[in-house]
């Protein structure tokens, strides 16, 4: 943590309008650092700047446009133009579903919708916390990855929409723990897609999306510390077997966790 921490006052230097940790590429997290008394616009859109002059953006799987950064303080307005690099993503196929796992009978199609209300309110929500800036950690500790962002399932010969989180393989009830500091804003325990399901916001629009647990130990409004053990790992909702798939957003964006556990 302090090589970590030491090597973000040597890469922000804030003299300059504004400087970036992340890799400017499809799906994407970016942290960023200036005056903070400064405004920042991305592509138009005002973000928050915390105290201490940091700020948070990503990059969609498929974003085709350069990415427009507006710096303004009291002395100058500064326009940064990011050059947004293109990725290539995996196929997964996977055949041999029960039919209801590819497509959803059309009587839980009023329950799914309440679950994405449910989640899209987590995700929209704005805080001041500066979480986000620290360093995140891995949910568990021995797994095998099953599946990577951006990649694209092939269901039974049909293709879905694209995976975007990580998929960590390991037996079921194994521990699993907050990868940052932050407040519970969502916590299911059975949701249709889902299954057991939590969503923590780390300030500024920038949330993690824990699925498919078998436990769950924390509540909406809790405060939880990176590291704290928060449920269990499982194969709830739509799941082919155990396993934790972790996601990462920025309010709507969503984002590749990969971005975020170097």
């Amino acid at each position: 943590m302090i090589k970590f921490t030491i090597f973000l006052l040597l890469l922000f230097n804030v003299s300059y309008a504004a400087e970036f940790l992340g890799d400017f590429k499809q799906g994407s997290f970016i942290l960023g650092k200036t005056d903070p008394n400064s405004k920042v616009f991305i592509d138009d859109r005002k973000v928050r700047v915390s105290n201490d002059g940091y700020f948070a953006f990503g990059l969609d799987r498929d974003r085709k446009n350069n990415v427009l950064i507006k710096i303004k303080n009291k002395r100058e307005t500064k326009l940064i133009e990011k050059k947004v690099f293109k990725r290539k993503y995996k196929i997964q196929r996977i055949d041999g579903l029960p039919p209801k796992q590819v497509t959803p009978p059309p009587e839980v199609y009023e329950r799914i919708k309440k679950d994405n209300v449910l989640i899209g309110k987590a995700r929209s929500i704005d805080t001041a916390y500066n979480f986000f800036k620290d360093e995140f950690i891995y949910p568990i500790d021995k797994y095998i990855i099953t599946g990577v962002y951006g990649s694209q399932r092939i269901l039974n010969g049909k293709p879905r929409r694209p995976h975007y989180g990580i998929d960590f393989h390991a037996p079921e009830g194994t521990p699993v723990k907050a990868m940052m500091d932050g407040e519970v804003t969502l916590s299911e325990k059975d949701m249709y897609f889902t299954g057991g399901t939590i969503i923590f916001d780390h300030g500024h629009g920038i949330s993690t999306l824990y699925m498919h647990m078998k436990n769950i130990y924390v509540k909406v409004g809790q405060k939880i510390k990176k590291g704290q053990i928060v449920g269990t790992l499982g194969q709830s909702g739509r799941a082919t077997g155990p396993h934790l798939d972790i996601r990462l957003n920025w309010f709507d964006v969503k984002l590749d966790p990969a971005s975020i556990l170097k």
